[in-house]
């Protein structure tokens, strides 16, 4: 919870807004983030995708990628 409003609170001070895109966590950060009261301020959007095609039609991320390196993976999520 502490990190959630310190990472609220910084987005705050520098005017930005924070958009999460998770899997295995189903949602989790992003409800961490929005229990802080107040977080509609810095909280722009979140999004659960599972599956391969939510993947790429969601968040573009390459086929390719996907299935060389599975939905798991350092290069899934960078891009």
């Amino acid at each position: 919870r502490r990190l959630a409003e310190t990472l609220g609170e910084a987005a705050r001070a520098h005017h930005l807004s924070i958009a999460t895109a998770e899997s295995c966590t189903g949602g989790w950060i992003a409800k961490l983030l929005t229990d802080i009261p107040g977080s509609s301020a810095w909280f722009d959007c979140g999004m659960v995708v599972y599956s391969y095609e939510a993947k790429q039609a969601l968040l573009g991320v390459n086929p390719h990628t996907l299935e060389l390196h599975g939905a798991v993976s350092r290069e899934t999520v960078v891009e």
